[in-house]
């Protein structure tokens, strides 16, 4: 069996939420632990379209065997109407035999978005990763006000998980604030999933 690893599993389209992804795994490295970047395929309106089993760049796709043997996880994605995006939302539906077999249950989690507008629905959009992972029984860490960071923001930051304002047109790069809760939220799940053991 391999050594534990926190699976950091985003879907990302103009690539800040890779970015915040990147910067939770050095985080989760800080804490003397594997960090594995797994994505999800788009999914497409046509029903005969498909991607290929490994991207043509980027990480690879997330298999059900990432989620199972993960000892935490953070998941990302960028805003779509306050809700997760389409391809994040068809992987966890195809989660339920974890569910029925409780693979995840008592496993540390934390979720993380990016937005166009500042106010553009980043709340919703991490509660709305939040609700399939109280179903799976993980246990949700979020991120506490002991985080400096999260008191000084200009940009993005919640307690309910990392966030980030990529602006209109989504080239804003994160700001120092965004990057150290980026690091905080994977510093907190791997030291989470060291002290349960997982």
């Amino acid at each position: 069996m391999s050594a534990p690893y926190i699976l950091v599993l985003y879907y990302s389209r103009s690539g800040s939420t890779n970015e915040m992804a990147r910067q939770i795994a050095r985080g989760v490295e800080q804490a003397g632990m594997e960090a594995r970047l797994r994505t999800v395929p788009p999914i497409s309106t046509e029903c005969e379209a498909v991607s290929p089993d490994i991207p043509d760049e980027g990480a690879l796709y997330a298999s059900l065997d990432d989620l199972k043997h993960c000892a935490g996880l953070a998941m990302g994605s960028p805003t779509r109407f306050g809700n997760m995006a389409a391809p994040l939302k068809y992987f966890l539906d195809g989660t339920s035999n974890l569910w029925l077999t409780g693979a995840l249950v008592g496993k540390p989690a934390g979720v993380f978005t990016s937005t166009a507008s500042l106010h553009g629905g980043q709340e919703t959009t991490l509660m709305s990763m939040l609700l399939p992972l109280l179903h799976h029984g993980m246990l949700i860490t979020g991120l506490p006000y002991s985080e400096q960071a999260l008191l000084d923001t200009q940009g993005g930051g919640t307690p309910y998980g990392a966030s980030h304002h990529a602006g209109p047109d989504g080239k804003q790069g994160l700001n120092e604030h965004e990057v150290a809760l980026c690091r905080a939220l994977g510093l907190r799940l791997a030291k989470t999933a060291q002290k349960l053991g997982n």
